[in-house]
Parts: structure tokens; C-alpha cells; sequence
């Protein structure tokens, strides 16, 4: 590790060791994870909580995954349940959709830090988030929360080169987001197409491919992988497989994306 980097560190764990205790918004995610562990190192297990919510919008795989995190890092890990689908306006996938999903939570999240007495809520937020459209940003800022990871000026590159010093098995785990950023702004979400693109995508990774989206269009399914990979699906057996169990699922017309993936592809309509 570098000196600059060292910096970093020092300046995280000096950050938590202020705070004296946290909840940690834990998804189970690259970001998180290295932000649980550091705050447990920081302060100790008695000083952290971990919550992660069980939602329609994650694959249930995410949250086993999140348990058996939380479980190796050895800190108490509360689970609560959550349904976007229910907040008004959700639905309709507006542009601000990230805003009212994050203030719903986090609104959560600081009744349930009340009640046990923690003082500071903390999240994942690294400075690459600020590159992309973010409006769970804003909700993040209206709501006080802490985001420890961008005061201490990490990028996702460091948390991946520290997290894989840490020998936390998350370094080098593809990155997530919600299955509703699969939608384009202002089509509607549904649980039914919610579990249309998480089989997709299950079925996708089941076959060994490493980082995948699913974009939904209503009857029609737009993949994303990692350019590299993208040949692969180009061959005759394998691809005749894909659009037959697509079908299956519900889709017509099973489309691949040539320019591969790129996390918030769907923004690219903002620009």
C-alpha cells in the first residue's frame, strides 16, 4: 500500500473513532463491506450495527450474501424488511427515483439508530459517485447521514486494493445495483418485471459470465456484459440457449449490447 493510500486509512479510521458508534447501511457490496470492516476495527463489535434491507429491488442471493459478510467480519447484522414498489411516486420510475428510495430507508435507518442509540449512520458513498447522476445523494445530505468513504477521499480503485489487502473476499466482487436501474426512466416497475430481470440475470451468471445487466424493455431484454465476454455469446449453442430460456421467461426479442457493460447505462438518456 502506498503512502498516499496509507493516508487514507488512517484518515477513515480517525473518522469512525470520532463518531464512537455507527449503524452501517450494508448492502454487502464492495464499498460496504470495506466500510463495515474498518468501522469494526475502528471502534469494535460492540460499537457497530449493520443493517441490510430484504427488498424486491435486490436478488435474494445479495442479502445471503450480506449475512455471510457480515458473519466473517463478525458483527451483529440486523435485517429488516422493505418494499420500494410502495412509496408513491416509485413506481412510475421517475428521474428522482433514487431520492425517494434512499429517504424512505435511510428514514428507516435513523428510527432504528434512535432506538438502539447510535449516534451516526454511516454508507458506502465513494468520490465516483459523484460522476454519475445520483439523486439518493441528496436525500443522503437531507437526512444527515455520513458517508466517511468520500470525506476520507476514496475512490473505488482504493477500496478494492485495500479491501483485497484486508483479505476481504468482496475485492474483487462484480458491482450491483438495484434491479430498478434496469428500467428507463418513466417506465413503469413492476414486481412481476422485477423477477423477469432478476431470472435473466440469475440464468446469465449461472452460465459464468462475470458482470451482468439486464436492461428491460418491457417484451424486450437488452444484455450487458464485460466487452471481453461479450463474444462468447455470439457463438451458435450458447446463444441459442440464452434466447430460448429468455423467451421462457417472457421476453420476445432478446438483443445483446456490442458496446458491453457500464454501470448506468440507463443515465446515458439524461445526457
Amino acid at each position: 500500500m502506498d503512502l498516499e493510500l496509507e493516508k487514507k486509512v488512517q484518515k477513515l479510521k480517525d473518522i469512525f473513532q470520532s463518531m464512537g458508534k455507527v449503524l452501517v447501511a450494508f448492502s454487502g457490496g464492495v464499498d460496504s463491506s470495506f466500510l463495515l470492516r474498518v468501522a469494526k476495527d475502528s471502534l469494535g463489535e460492540s460499537n457497530v450495527l449493520a443493517v441490510t434491507a430484504r427488498s424486491p429491488l435486490f436478488p435474494e442471493r445479495e442479502l445471503e450474501h450480506a449475512k455471510m459478510i457480515a458473519e466473517q467480519i463478525g458483527v451483529r447484522h440486523l435485517v429488516i424488511e422493505s418494499n420500494e414498489l410502495k412509496i408513491d411516486g416509485f413506481s412510475n420510475n421517475p428521474i428522482n427515483r433514487c431520492y425517494l428510495c434512499k429517504k424512505e430507508l435511510f428514514g428507516e435507518l435513523k428510527e432504528i439508530a434512535q432506538s438502539e442509540g447510535i449516534p451516526y449512520i454511516v454508507e458506502g458513498s465513494t468520490l465516483d459517485d459523484e460522476m454519475d447522476h445520483r439523486p439518493g445523494r441528496m436525500a443522503i445530505k437531507e437526512l444527515g447521514i455520513s458517508s466517511p468513504l468520500r470525506e476520507a477521499l476514496f475512490l473505488k480503485k482504493d477500496v478494492r486494493e485495500v479491501s483485497k489487502e484486508l483479505g476481504l473476499s468482496t475485492w474483487d466482487k462484480p458491482s450491483f445495483a438495484c434491479l430498478a436501474s434496469r428500467f428507463p426512466y418513466h417506465n413503469e416497475i413492476t414486481e412481476k418485471e422485477l423477477k423477469m430481470v432478476n431470472e435473466a440475470e440469475e440464468f446469465l451468471i449461472g452460465l459464468g459470465f462475470t458482470q451482468v445487466r439486464v436492461r428491460h424493455y418491457k417484451d424486450l431484454a437488452r444484455i450487458e456484459l464485460y466487452p471481453e465476454e461479450v463474444c462468447l455469446l455470439m457463438v451458435k449453442p450458447l446463444r441459442e440457449k440464452v434466447v430460448n430460456q429468455f423467451k421462457k421467461i417472457g421476453y420476445k426479442y432478446v438483443t445483446l449490447d456490442l458496446q458491453g457493460f457500464r454501470s448506468g447505462s440507463m443515465n446515458e438518456a439524461l445526457k
